[in-house]
This record gives structure tokens, sequence and C-alpha cells, in this order.
């Protein structure tokens, strides 16, 4: 007995270990997303939109940003109210939080910048049925604490917004030869003055007489192949991805 009571106060005695707020287990949330469990590239999710909003950088950036901000947060709400929703009703409980965020979204940009607001236009409220959104509230925050869900949110908002930028950037300075508007590579006239005038009859710009700007690349089309060919790059480099989806 006494034995007993002895044991009991030496686990009484031992501090328990607290998990650390950005550990191991947090950073892999953040970066897998980037790269090797990315959710356009090796999920696959959310193309819709990467098709459709990344004809310019400007877009693809508050795109990229919506998205995230929405994920993160509905994760976060999801993961806080678990307990408590009916799992015969948790996928509308789901809707209802992102709907909410969503609309948030869609005012705030309303207000704030109009003419982005306008270029994307029904996309943003589409965000509501956005896969990867609702897949990481049905895969992760309803089985995990608010701060990895949370964390795991922003990790997947922010793969899911690098590919859009970067598909964003080909597709504008190959499409329309400018970076954010601003003026890179193109025939320069009157009315615009581009870095690289592809109409030089000398300097450096007559290196580049030989290339045009390509139409083709602002149309979704174009965005299409981009992703397609990231995907196989991708893949090609990480033989374990082969098989994914």
């Amino acid at each position: 007995m006494a034995e007993t009571l002895v044991k009991e106060q030496k686990v009484a005695q031992v501090p328990k270990v607290s998990e650390p707020i950005f550990g191991q287990k947090e950073r892999k949330l953040l970066l897998d997303p980037l790269t090797d469990n990315n959710p356009i590239t090796v999920q696959v999710l959310g193309v819709c939109s990467a098709l459709a909003v990344t004809s310019l950088v400007a877009p693809s950036v508050v795109m990229a940003i919506a998205v995230t901000a929405v994920t993160a947060l509905s994760s976060l709400v999801t993961s806080m109210v678990r307990n408590y929703i009916p799992k015969s009703v948790r996928m509308i409980a789901q809707l209802v939080i992102v709907a909410v965020l969503v609309t948030i979204v869609e005012l705030v940009l309303k207000a704030y910048n109009f003419t982005i607001y306008k270029q994307l236009s029904v996309y943003i409220g589409l965000i509501i049925t956005n896969c990867i959104v609702m897949g990481r509230l049905e895969a992760f925050a309803m089985a995990n604490k608010p701060w990895r869900s949370f964390i795991d949110g922003i990790g997947n908002g922010l793969g899911y917004g690098a590919i859009l930028i970067v598909v964003g950037i080909i597709r504008e300075l190959l499409g329309k030869g400018t970076l954010v508007g601003v003026p890179i590579i193109g025939a320069s006239n009157e009315q615009v003055s581009y870095f690289i005038n592809t109409a030089a009859e000398s300097g450096f710009g007559s290196f580049f007489s030989w290339y045009a700007n390509n139409n083709l690349m602002v149309l979704p089309t174009a965005a299409m192949f981009i992703v397609a060919i990231m995907i196989w790059i991708q893949r090609s480099r990480s033989p374990k991805l082969i098989d994914i989806s």
C-alpha cells in the first residue's frame, strides 16, 4: 500500500510537457502545402479559379489573400465549435461559417478596391464552394485544435495562392507584356513605352525584335496548360507524388 502511494506521488510530481506554439508539427502544416501537398498541383483542388482569375497578377494576389483569410479563419472557427456541431448538419454549419466570412471579404473588397472586385466578379462568392476550403474543414478542422487548424488553413491558402500568383505572372508577362500593369516587353508606341522595346532598331530592345506578346496567354486555356506543366515538373522531380490523385 505504501509503495503504491509513493508511486502515485511520483507520477503526480512529473510536470506535463507543453507543446510549443510553433513546433515541428505546425511548421509541417504551414510548409507542406507549398511543396509536396500543394492544393492545386498535388491535390488538384481549386483549379477552376486558378484558370479564371489569373490573367493578371493583381487579381491573382487579391484572390490568394481572400482564400487564405477565409480558409484560415473558417478552420479556426470550425475547430472552436466542432464539439457543438451535430454530425448530421456539420456540412451545413461549415457552409454557414464560410459564407459569413466570404461575405465580409466581398464587402471589404467592394468598399476599398472596386476595380479588382469587378475583375474577380462572381469568383469571390464562389470561394464558398471552393474544394480547398471545405476540404480542410472536413478533413482537418473538425478533428484538431483551433491553433493547428488555423495554421493548416494558412498553409493551404498560401499553397493555393502561390500557384495563382506564378500563373498570373506568366500569363500577364507573356500575354500583355506587363507585370502589375507596368510595361515590361513589347513594341513601344505613342501610348505605351515598354522597358524592353521590341520595335527598337538598335540597343538592347533590338535583340528581342523576334518577340511578340501572345494573346492566347490571356485565355483560360493557357492557364490550364501552365498548371499542367507545373504539375508535370513537380511530379517528375518528386517520384513519390506520381501516384497521388
